[in-house]
């Protein structure tokens, strides 16, 4: 029988098998979420659809994945996080497969939305899988580096996602990703543990709750104490209008944009779009430095980028025709970091703004806002674009214009929640 610690000794070696996987996972969250607006101008055609609808196409995928923020925490404390994440992705397997094979809009909506139900059930069992077996202090950490797949996850959306459907079409590409969902299944149900308990192993965290003599606190209860609480309806509001602008250009519109505006093809637009997985990658591990060690605070960094958000949205609401190539690839990098990256920084305000015990139902409560921009802008872009009618089977760029300046009040009703933000980051007294 092996001693305590070499059981400790194999539960941090096989912890890191357990994180890939899920980051992995995590990857395929993200290609799913964003993989629409490379390939939405050969959906329109092949499906015969509007812009109002494709816009609820691939606005299906936010509806369910916001409703099951909640239920996730609540099935990953019953079933388990292992029989949660492989059940859903396996929806998520076949809601890819009935969207490649889709013949009209009707049945690929109804894909579109099973797989957002399917990768819905990733990030809060990942997380609660994460506190078994990595300490509080290695937590923050290992969030931001999932969240850095994830961004690699919206990079392989782009030009990779553009090459592959060149290669098999856009049905035979999410059909590919698809078994790719229904492997990472496989390996969860596999390899990925709840707990080192369930292989006999002593667990990295149990000496630190030990320690830990603070009460718990109930499910409802943390849910009545973070809806009643006056400073998290900022962030939540902030989400909101921020995502709102990253999913309706970065996962739908932006590819149609370059299209019809700028005449570019899908590996042209891929390697444009491509750049706000850049930013993303390169934003967040930059904008948490500059956050902890420079300015020292996550209010003024989220006005910053919030007005830097401003300043983009209103560049393409303002200057829609005219924005030169190398403006488009700055332009996405800038959307990258601004818009995406620094949600690092709003989710670190949330769990900030609350007792360690309840950062988890925080955390759970403020995610459901940026699925719901996304659910909202993405059809209302396609009503106006739809509104303003075709040319050739190209919306014209008067739509972009009116759809944009959307995005505009979007950026500034971010900056508006950005402003009336608390304070989270505690600071030392002068005195020590």
């Amino acid at each position: 029988m092996a001693s305590p610690q070499e059981s400790l000794a194999k539960a941090l070696r096989y912890r890191w098998l357990i994180f890939w996987i899920l980051a992995f996972g995590y990857v395929l969250v993200y290609f799913h979420r964003l993989c629409p607006a490379v390939v939405a101008v050969d959906m329109m055609r092949d499906l015969q659809t509007s812009g109002e609808l494709l816009g609820l196409l691939a606005s299906a995928y936010f509806y369910p994945y916001a409703v099951m923020q909640m239920p996730a925490g609540l099935l990953s404390d019953s079933w388990g996080p292992r029989k949660t994440i492989t059940v859903f992705f396996c929806v998520a397997f076949v809601g890819s497969i009935i969207l490649g094979l889709a013949p009209s809009v009707g049945p690929a909506v109804l894909g579109r939305a099973l797989v957002g139900l399917g990768v819905s059930m990733l990030f809060v069992p990942t997380l609660k899988i994460l506190a078994e077996w990595f300490l509080v202090r290695e937590f923050a950490t290992m969030t931001g580096i999932l969240m850095a797949m994830g961004g690699i996850g919206s990079l392989t959306a782009a030009t990779p996602l553009a090459l592959l459907s060149g290669w098999l079409g856009w049905r035979l590409s999410f059909g590919f990703v698809g078994l790719m969902t229904l492997l990472l299944a496989l390996l969860v149900w596999t390899l990925v543990r709840d707990k080192p308990s369930e292989f006999g192993w002593s667990s990295p965290v149990e000496a630190e709750r030990k320690q830990d003599l603070t009460p718990p606190i109930t499910l409802w209860e943390g849910v009545r104490k973070v809806l009643s609480h006056p400073p998290f309806w900022p962030v939540a509001a902030w989400f909101f209008f921020d995502c709102g602008v990253f999913f309706s250009f970065g996962g739908l519109w932006g590819g149609p944009y370059l299209a019809h505006v700028y005449g570019l093809n899908r590996d042209q637009a891929g390697h444009i779009l491509s750049m706000m997985a850049v930013g993303m990658i390169l934003g967040s591990p930059f904008l948490s430095y500059v956050s902890d060690r420079w300015i020292k605070g996550r209010k003024p960094v989220l006005v910053i980028c919030s007005l830097a958000l401003v300043g983009l949205t209103g560049i393409l609401a303002f200057a829609t025709g005219s924005i030169p190539l190398w403006g488009l690839y700055g332009l996405c990098l800038g959307l990258g970091v601004f818009s995406s990256a620094i949600v690092v920084i709003a989710f670190t305000t949330a769990k900030e703004l609350f007792p360690v015990q309840i950062a988890g139902t925080s955390t759970g409560l403020v995610n459901l806002f940026p699925f719901a921009g996304g659910a909202v802008f993405q059809p209302v872009l396609g009503h106006i674009l739809e509104k303003h009618g075709r040319v050739s089977g190209a919306f014209q760029l008067a739509g972009y214009q009116e759809a944009f300046l959307v995005l505009f009040g979007c950026g500034l009703a971010a900056l508006a929640a950005s402003l009336l933000l608390k304070e989270t980051l505690t600071r030392p007294s002068p005195s020590g």
